[in-house]
């Protein structure tokens, strides 16, 4: 909600016991009644349901086989299904019952193992559901990229205890990962864009390169976003 709030665009992995309201649930105030203490919250129109249950009632026309990212080998492809829901996080109500919180999009990825993961997001009413798996698949990308910079470039090194040096030195390492993502690309692709060689680029790359050889090698180049197609169907409305 914080992040919402924020206006960020998020996508978050949750479990399959996580409840969700369907997205037309409705909010009854509380009713008085003649005798006892008087209720204090409002009543959902409906209950809770887990994630795994209402994937598990999904028809079999809401799922569709998409491809996000070309590996080493082949395409990696899986089948995606997507509903609005509205996520159980509002406040607490009676038998530590929630009610319902913000909006969300619901994504099951069932993958050819028959191994299912679920995620949560905010994402735009009308995006496409390529657009969904491909945003949620790129959480390998940054899973990748921490372990280069953790692993090649000093980002665990850091001793200090303040919030500024912190952010100094994650700053540091980033510029860092992206000048040798830099070079590593251009030497791969040298004409690609035809312009002439920075002198400036030229002369960091030979005081230090050296040590930036096997750094280089080291970092496979960041995989870009697979181009979407428009959607041929709307999964979920």
């Amino acid at each position: 909600q914080k992040l919402s709030e924020q206006g960020l665009t998020w996508a978050v992995g949750i479990l399959p016991t996580q409840t969700v309201y369907p997205a037309d649930v409705m909010i009854a105030p509380a009713m008085k009644r003649r005798t006892g203490r008087p209720p204090k919250h409002p009543v959902p129109s409906t209950r809770t349901y887990s994630v795994q249950a209402v994937v598990a009632a999904l028809p079999n026309e809401c799922w569709r086989t998409l491809s996000w990212r070309r590996g080493t080998k082949g395409d990696l492809r899986a089948d995606f299904a997507a509903l609005r829901v509205r996520v159980a996080d509002g406040p607490v109500i009676s038998r530590n019952r929630r009610l319902p919180g913000e909006t969300a999009w619901l994504v099951c990825e069932r993958r050819t193992s028959g191994e299912r993961k679920y995620y949560l997001s905010n994402h735009a009413e009308d995006v496409a559901l390529e657009s969904l798996a491909a945003l949620i698949k790129r959480r390998w990308v940054c899973e990748q990229m921490h372990q280069q910079m953790k692993g090649e470039i000093g980002l665990d090194h850091f001793e200090g205890r303040s919030w500024r040096g912190l952010h100094h030195h994650a700053l540091m390492t980033m510029i860092a990962f992206a000048f040798l993502q830099h070079l590593r690309l251009g030497e791969k692709n040298p004409h690609q864009t035809g312009a002439a060689p920075n002198p400036i680029l030229a002369a960091g790359a030979s005081a230090t390169r050296g040590h930036t050889q096997r750094l280089c090698t080291a970092l496979s180049p960041l995989p870009q976003a697979r181009a979407l197609s428009p959607p041929a169907m709307k999964v979920a409305e």
